[in-house]
Parts: structure tokens; C-alpha cells; sequence
């Protein structure tokens, strides 16, 4: 099937997860470009740039090597050669992610990576500006919403299956934080799309939210036929 779905929303609000089963239901390549922001996060910190000063990272970049690699257990991301999935996933690396996606210079970085993806097949592309500047002509756009509690909850879960000692309360905090950071950064604010379609899943399972998108992507579709 060659479509494109773009899946936007905030930090926590299930779009990977969406982006994921959407891919495996529909026969999708599943692109997770909120990875590529986390690994130049920690490229920054080995860099030794302070998290406040992120725009320094730019004079690193040209010895940054980034790729994606597919395999049976899932997408998984490398850089300079070492696959780094694991060490990304963190609150400082969501924190980093949100700070370098502000530096104009890291989104020209990553935007032709991105645009590559959007040109080889049929592909679920989740992040915060897929629907508005990444692939603006995808045949799907959904924005994702959840309540800020609903979310620290599931980062909290995730966190603690990981063996990460973060705390409700802090995880909640870094996620209010970065949504301030995402939605008021002047470089590609993290907003939906003016036809995007969306999706508030507080209280959904992922199978839950997978019925709805895949109900709104079937009528979209039909539609357009």
C-alpha cells in the first residue's frame, strides 16, 4: 500500500505506539523521527554541549553520522556506526530532544534524512511537524492528544520497565516543560496540521486507539478515491 500517514502530537500522547501498529496492520514502513532528534541530544551531550546551550551543537554536526536501521525486533538508530536505541529513551535525552529540535540548523540537518524516507514507499512518519513541514502532502494527517497526566503516566510505566528511577511527579514536570518548549519554539512549532484529524486517547488502550485511526484512515482514504 503506498500512503502516507503523518502522526503528530506531544511528548507522551501514544504516536509511536500508534505509528507502529498502524505500519504492521496496513503494511507500512514505520519511521520514529523523534529518534533522530533524541540521538542528536545525546551526540550534543557526548559533545560535551550543556542541555541550556544546545545551539552549540551545530559546529559538532558535520561528525555526526545518523541512520536507521530496520530489523525483526524494529527500527533501531545509529550513530557513528553504534546503535544508541536504548540510550535515547531517558527524560535528559527527551528534555536534549526537545532543546536541539529548537536549533534551525539541526531541523536543515535532519529535514533531507526525513524527505528521503517520505520518498520510498508507503510510510507511517510520527513526530511533532510531520503533518506541517516533513510530509505536508501526506494522504492521512492525525494529531494525537491525551491530557498531561494521562501521559507522565505512560512515560512513568515505560520509565520503570526500563529500570529508571525518574519519579511521576518529575516525569510530569519534563513533559509540561517540553510541551512549552515544543508548541513555542519559532522553528517548526510542534502544531497540527490545518486538516489534520485528531485523536484525544486519555483513556484508550493502543488497541482502542488503533480502531479509531484505522476507521478515520479507511474513510479518508475512501474519500479521496
Amino acid at each position: 500500500m503506498n500512503i502516507k500517514i503523518a502522526i503528530d502530537g506531544p511528548s507522551g500522547s501514544g504516536k509511536s505506539t500508534l505509528a507502529k501498529n498502524i505500519a504492521k496492520a496496513l503494511g507500512l514502513v514505520y519511521v520514529d523521527t523523534g529518534a533522530l532528534y533524541r540521538t542528536v541530544g545525546l551526540f550534543a551531550k557526548r559533545c560535551g554541549v550543556p542541555l541550556e546551550e544546545a545551539s552549540k551543537v551545530v559546529k559538532f554536526l558535520p561528525k555526526a553520522d545518523l541512520a536507521l536501521k530496520y530489523t525483526e525486533a524494529g527500527q533501531r538508530v545509529l550513530l557513528n556506526g553504534e546503535d544508541v536505541s536504548d540510550l535515547i529513551r531517558t527524560p535528559e535525552m527527551s528534555m536534549y530532544a526537545s532543546a536541539v529540535s529548537a536549533v534551525p540548523a539541526v531541523r536543515a540537518f535532519l529535514l533531507e534524512i526525513q524527505k528521503k524516507m517520505t520518498t520510498e514507499g508507503g510510510v507511517v512518519m510520527d513526530g511533532r511537524d510531520i503533518g506541517t513541514v516533513i510530509m505536508p502532502d501526506a494522504d492521512v494527517k492525525l494529531f494525537m492528544e491525551a491530557s498531561a497526566k494521562a501521559r507522565a503516566r505512560r512515560r512513568y510505566e515505560e520509565l520503570c520497565e526500563r529500570g529508571d528511577t525518574s519519579t511521576e511527579e518529575e516525569v510530569l514536570k519534563d513533559i509540561i516543560k517540553r510541551d512549552s518548549n515544543d508548541q513555542n519554539r519559532t522553528v517548526a512549532p510542534a502544531i497540527p496540521a490545518d486538516d489534520a484529524i485528531f485523536i484525544d486517547n486519555s483513556d484508550y488502550t493502543p488497541e482502542e486507539t488503533l480502531k479509531v485511526a484505522l476507521k478515520i484512515i479507511k474513510d479518508k482514504l475512501c474519500r479521496t478515491l
